[in-house]
């Protein structure tokens, strides 16, 4: 008897790998995936240095909140102040740049004083968010008990409501003082 020869279907092919090629490829891709899905932090990019540290002559204000430690810019931790040009209206009537007056308010503050900064994170724009001290006095704590700068989180809060009754720095001027302080509870 003739053997039927099978006209549509050809002989099945043997993978002569097998596994072996998708074990290698899995292998291969795995650090690539990673490399793309984990923050860039995992992989030796972030400060190795937490505590930044810079002498009087390399300090420059940017504003309220942010300081310049030579080649390094820090954000106060936990406050928040007015940006440059933003109005306020004194009591008198007048209007005046009350991000000018917190930023001379931290100028006051470092007066030619070293700063040291223990960096506790990073802000949207990769600056080092800190808790900073120049001469012993805590530039966070102060901008917010003086009257200069809200606090963001709950540490400062007491100070801030301080402050508020007391109507120190830019709560003396009530209903002329920064439209999101105004808002605040």
């Amino acid at each position: 008897m003739l053997e039927r020869r099978r006209i549509f279907k050809g002989r099945k092919a043997r993978s002569r790998f097998g596994g072996a090629a998708l074990v290698v490829s899995a292998v291969i891709a795995a650090p690539l995936v990673l490399g793309v899905a984990l923050p860039s932090s995992l992989f030796g990019s972030a400060p190795t240095d937490r505590n930044w540290r810079a002498e009087a002559h390399a300090i420059r204000i940017v504003d309220g909140e942010t300081i310049g430690l030579g080649e390094r810019i820090v954000r106060l931790d936990g406050v928040a102040a007015p940006a440059r040009g933003e109005a306020c209206r004194a009591p008198t009537g007048e209007t005046f740049d009350c991000g000018g007056a917190s930023a001379a308010a931290l100028t006051r503050l470092v007066a030619g004083r070293p700063v040291a900064c223990r960096i506790v994170g990073q802000d949207g724009f990769g600056r080092g968010l800190g808790q900073c001290d120049a001469g012993g006095a805590d530039l966070n704590q102060a901008l917010v008990s003086g009257g200069f700068a809200i606090a963001t989180g709950s540490a400062l809060r007491g100070q801030e409501s301080v402050a508020r009754q007391a109507a120190l720095g830019l709560w003396a001027n009530g209903v002329g003082a920064p439209a999101a302080w105004r808002a605040r509870n």
